[in-house]
């Protein structure tokens, strides 16, 4: 089985942060760390070289492999700011259609200003997301 490329890593969330070109991205980031920061407690870590990550989580697949990642995040992209559902954005189908200006993929959420979104209905999906991956510690069952 092959090693996971995405572990948590040493590296300066703040560095990273300071080095997002668009300051408006930038700001998001910074907004997002807030919010997640307050929702589960922990401080950021990055993992990888592009994921704000907050606490962590192990998973196991009905295949076998199994890793550790982070329980709650999300990934200042070029175009538009990713935030990874590991619980899948399904869950959160009714909270997503009052978010605003969105896409969605099978557990990431793609936002392109955090002005676009209602911030309550993010907290609240952040919210419930962290609790649901955190309470299935161990139990994520999507096979690979």
């Amino acid at each position: 089985m092959t090693e996971n490329k995405t572990r948590e890593t040493d590296a300066s969330v703040e560095a990273f942060v300071e080095a997002i070109a668009d300051p408006q991205q930038q700001a998001d980031a910074r907004s997002l760390i807030g919010v997640l920061g307050e929702i589960t407690g922990h401080e950021p870590r990055m993992w990888g070289p592009s994921i704000i990550g907050f606490d962590s989580y192990h998973y196991r697949y009905e295949s076998g492999r199994e890793g550790d990642m982070a329980a709650a995040g999300f990934s200042p992209r070029s175009r538009e700011l990713t935030v990874y559902l590991a619980d899948g954005v399904e869950t959160y189908r009714d909270e997503l259609a009052r978010l605003g200006r969105h896409r969605t993929g099978k557990a990431c959420l793609y936002i392109r200003r955090l002005a676009d979104v209602d911030l309550d209905v993010l907290r609240d999906v952040l919210g419930r997301s962290y609790a649901n991956v955190t309470a299935q510690d161990g139990r994520m069952g999507r096979a690979t």
